[in-house]
């Protein structure tokens, strides 16, 4: 069963190409692009659409002319944008241009059994950090409060929504209530970026038994 986020990744896609995203969520999504070629023609298709729009539109006066253009030549030079490699590391080059180091140098964290975290703290008001979960582990029931974005970088995970593997981002708010599962065959890695915080929903002995790592 596919995951069904196609009308919000293809919003998120469209932000992407009009620009102005915070950091994480723009390494996120380059992230994704360097690994799925379907929404790498998405995007080329939305930047012409974009380009042509900007082609037709009449022209507007700049006012402190000579102002704009210092700044401009004082700026350092914009980042590469849309790159459309892989790295050849589960981590795509985007992420490893971001943290500074490929998956063999994570300094992961045990948050809880089975459930490993590196925290890169907070970056443009939005918190971002990288997950790893063992084979089969369960992550307890649990809403948002904002927005979630997970990009799967490694093995696969299975909640209400179906499933998601490597590439993939789950797109989830207030409204998305659900118990992430890592699938057996191997770990789950992924980059998160959230706006706010989880709440704890589901039945006590269930919620116990996760958080435990049962």
């Amino acid at each position: 069963m596919a995951p069904e986020i196609s009308e919000p990744l293809d919003v998120l896609l469209a932000r992407y190409v009009a620009g102005g995203l915070p950091a994480p969520v723009r390494v996120l999504v380059e992230s994704h692009l360097a690994i799925k070629p379907a929404s790498r023609a998405l995007v080329a298709r939305l930047e012409l659409l974009a380009g042509a729009a900007l082609t037709g539109a009449e022209p507007v006066g700049l006012g402190n002319r000579q102002g704009r253009l210092d700044a401009i030549f004082a700026s350092p030079s914009p980042a590469i944008k849309n790159r459309q490699r892989e790295s050849g590391d589960v981590l795509p080059q985007p992420l490893i241009d971001f943290i500074g180091f490929g998956v063999a140098d994570v300094p992961w964290r045990s948050k809880l059994p089975g459930f490993r975290e590196y925290n890169l703290g907070e970056i443009d008001g939005c918190s971002a950090s990288l997950f790893w979960l063992r084979p089969g582990r369960a992550i307890p029931d649990h809403t948002h409060e904002g927005s979630e974005l997970f990009l799967v970088l490694d093995g696969a995970f299975n909640d209400q929504r179906g499933r998601f593997q490597r590439g993939d981002i789950s797109i989830a708010d207030e409204t998305v209530d659900h118990r992430p599962v890592a699938e057996t065959d191997r770990p789950c890695i992924g980059f998160l970026v959230s706006d706010g915080s989880l709440h704890l929903t589901g039945p006590l002995h269930r919620r116990l038994a996760d958080i435990i790592g049962f």
